[in-house]
This record gives C-alpha cells, structure tokens and sequence, in this order.
C-alpha cells in the first residue's frame, strides 16, 4: 500500500512569465494525460515559492486551481477541492508528498495534485540571471493511492546548522513602489557545499541498507548543474543514472524534481531501474530525501 504518481505535467511557456499560469497549465496538462476529471481532485497542493507580483493574498493555490479549471462548481451538491499553499522552498513538492500520502492512505481523497512552479515578480523574464537564479516554469505530479508495491516510501528530512546558506527577501528599505516587482536572492560563498552535506544526509537516510545502488536512478535539486552529479558521487551512485530537468533557462527550483521525473519518463530512460531516489535542498539549508518504487518495477 502507498502512493504513486499516477502522471505529470509541465509548462516551460514561452508566451508566459506567471508562475501561476505556468503551474495551471502543468497541472491541466497531468489531468489530460491521466484522463482523470478535475471534479476528481480531493486535494490541491501548490509548492512554488517565487510568486507572479510578490502576491501575498489569496492564497497562490486558489489561483492556479482557478488557472487550472479545478473546483470552479459552485452549487449545492458540486464536488469540493482543498487547496492551500505548502511552502518550504526547494524541499516542498516532497513535503507536500508526505501530506499528500497521509490523506492518500486514509482514503480521504481520491487524488491529490501537487503544483510548483516559480517566476521572478516582475513577470518579466524566464531564464535565471545572476541576480534572480530561477527559471521561471511550472509542474505538476499528480498522486493516487495503490495497493501494489509501487510507491514512495518514507520522506526524511534534515535540517543543517548555521546561517540559511540562501536567502530570498523583498528589501523593504529600497522597494519604494516597485516593490511587488522585486526580489533580492542572497547565496553565501559556500552555499553549494553547505546544501550538498545535507543532501548527501538526508539521501543516505532514505536508502536502505545494503541498497543495490545500480539500480537506483537520482533525481535532485538543481542548485547547480553539476550539484545532481556531485551528490551521486557521494553516494556510490553511477553518473549515467542521474536524471535532471531542461536547465536551457536556469534552475527551475520547486518544480525541479518533478520536471526531472516528467523528462526521464518523456524520454524512457528509467528502463532498467527499480526506483528513483529523489533528493531536494535549499534555503535552511535543508533537505529532503524519498525512495520511490517505480511501477513494474521487479521485486
């Protein structure tokens, strides 16, 4: 019994900046692919981080659910979706995994969505710069109960010592009246460094012992390009079996595992793998790590 991810969704739009747009289109687009109605979605889960205008009310999750097309019935008998905002910067979609699997489990819910996506305030741009290193995209990961062996196991989590390592704040001494198009992003010196010890942490937590690492692919956080591969060289696991997203434009942050799990499915190469290590961390620093069984997978 557990939870697994029953499709995905991505939006990399190039006729968009809104994280919010991005992450509704995501999240249509894993329906479709599942053919699973948006009056079937119990709960809805939105993980982004960096919002379209600094929006701090309503909830960000009420206006993808409403870009998305999801829980729009408003009459006496019509299906309810709950949705909220789950924020824990990189490490969110998989919290938002351990939420979705506890309501999963107690049949609660039929499905849960979870979204993430980020953009820079302004709504301007899409690909990261020195000064906002994001890319502005959205995903999506929609979740369903099994009763088979396929599934995420349990999510652990780690918490570094010290200063956050990254930072993110709208500067209210300097925003004057531009500030909901603003955002300052801090990264100490040894900020890669600080996220890969926790990382390597967290992942050696979620793996069990004796693991046969071959045939383990890893899915991590994209602080850097080369962070996914400096963290499978910790880890004993082969360089071929680390899966990441499209990083043409920068990191795409919270949407960046789910967007690594949707290529590698897009493209067929977790062939030959039994499951997926997915391992995220950021700002904290923290991290989370989960070992998920892939459907059909052997043993």
């Amino acid at each position: 019994m557990g939870v697994y991810i029953k499709s995905t969704g991505i939006s990399r739009a190039t006729d968009t900046f809104s994280s919010v747009e991005n992450s509704g289109r995501a999240a249509k687009q894993s329906l479709e692919r599942a053919g699973v109605r948006p009056d079937q979605i119990g709960v809805f889960i939105n993980a982004g981080v960096f919002r379209d205008s600094n929006t701090v009310e309503p909830a960000v999750s009420a206006l993808i659910q409403k870009a998305a097309g999801i829980g729009l019935e408003y009459a006496k008998d019509d299906p309810r979706t709950f949705s909220f905002d789950l924020m824990n910067g990189a490490t969110g979609v998989l919290n938002a995994v351990q939420v979705a699997s506890s309501i999963l489990t107690t049949g609660s819910a039929g499905h849960v969505l979870v979204v993430a996506g980020d953009g820079h305030p302004s709504m301007t741009r899409s690909a990261a710069t020195d000064d906002f290193p994001y890319a502005t995209s959205g995903a999506a990961l929609l979740l369903a109960h099994t009763d088979g062996p396929e599934g995420f196991g349990k999510v652990h989590t780690v918490n570094g010592e010290g200063t956050p390592a990254v930072e993110a704040y709208v500067d209210t001494a300097t925003m004057g009246s531009v500030g909901r198009g603003l955002m300052t992003v801090e990264r100490e010196p040894d900020f890669e460094d600080r996220l890969l010890s926790v990382a390597i942490e967290a992942a050696r937590a979620a793996l069990p012992a004796h693991s046969d690492v071959t045939a383990i692919a890893l899915i991590a956080s994209t602080p850097s390009a080369q962070f996914p591969k400096q963290l499978a060289d910790a880890l004993g696991i082969d360089q071929d079996a680390v899966r990441t997203p499209d990083l043409v434009d920068g990191d795409p942050h919270t949407a960046s595992l789910p967007q690594a799990y949707d290529r590698a499915v897009a493209a067929g190469t977790l062939a030959g793998f039994t499951d997926v290590l997915f391992v995220a961390a950021g700002a904290g620093p923290s991290a989370a790590a989960v070992l998920y069984r892939l459907p059909g997978a052997a043993g």
